[in-house]
């Protein structure tokens, strides 16, 4: 538990909550209780799936500018690499892991929600990426996870214009997964997430590494990958449990155990 960030757990879904008013505006004490939280989250068997949430009216604003605006070149290698390892801490949890965005998600906020699977915003979402606005670039994943998700064409669009993005335009480019009414943006979340409470956690994991780490390759080295991951699930209690009620009662009745 930390000044701005908690982390809650409830019926096997973990929600790493900000919470440092008015707008979630990510200063250094913020991102490293992130870390903290993700981490945390990682860690803990009890937790199946993960729930990043800034509150009912905004998810995270951006970095603190008031922190950074007088930092020396030194110091911002310091500050910046810590907040991306920060964020990356969240894209690491072994865990499905959904982003509920109400209000703005921009800059570092954005950046944050780019660590997670999926991405649900509310109709009065605003999200991006300004900082060219501010006479710098994304720091903390911005240019290279946005590029990946909606291709570089759009990225660059965003980037380069420093845009605020509504939620139609955010959902029919990528940004965003699923648009709903603003006050259900954590319900929404909170059911895509509850999916996967009693699911096949290694198998989660194993997926989502296939995926994720693939990407950062060629396509061979990542069907090595998925191969390599694919047989290690026969080492697990969901594959002999899951196989067996495949065969004795068909698709979708098994009980898995997380193990």
């Amino acid at each position: 538990m930390g000044e701005f960030v908690r982390l809650e757990v409830d019926g096997a879904i973990g929600t790493i909550r900000l919470d440092r008013p008015p707008m979630n505006a990510l200063n250094q004490q913020l991102h490293l209780e992130i870390r903290a939280a993700a981490q945390e989250a990682a860690e803990r068997a009890d937790i199946r799936a993960v729930i990043v949430y800034g509150g009912e009216k905004v998810f995270a604003a951006g970095a603190d500018i008031k922190e950074m605006a007088d930092l020396t070149y030194g110091e911002m290698l310091d500050w910046g690499g810590s907040l991306s390892t920060s964020l990356s801490a969240v894209a690491a949890i072994p865990k499905p892991t959904v982003a509920a965005i109400t209000g703005y998600a921009l800059g570092g906020g954005y950046e944050l929600a780019l660590t997670c699977d999926r991405r649900i915003g509310g109709d009065n979402a605003k999200v991006g990426q300004p900082e060219t606005l501010l006479g710098v670039i994304p720091g903390a994943g911005g240019t290279q996870r946005l590029a990946r998700l909606i291709g570089p064409a759009k990225a660059k669009d965003v980037i380069y214009t420093g845009r605020f993005v509504k939620a139609d335009e955010a959902l029919r480019i990528g940004m965003l997964d699923e648009v709903v009414a603003p006050d259900d943006v954590y319900l929404a979340a909170r059911r895509w997430a509850e999916q996967f409470a009693n699911g096949p956690a290694r198998a989660l994991a194993a997926a989502k590494a296939a995926v994720d780490i693939g990407l950062d390759g060629d396509l061979n080295s990542g069907l090595r990958l998925e191969t390599q991951l694919f047989a290690a699930l026969f080492a697990t209690e969901d594959q002999k449990s899951g196989m067996r009620s495949f065969i004795e009662n068909g698709p979708g009745k098994a009980t898995f155990s997380g193990k």
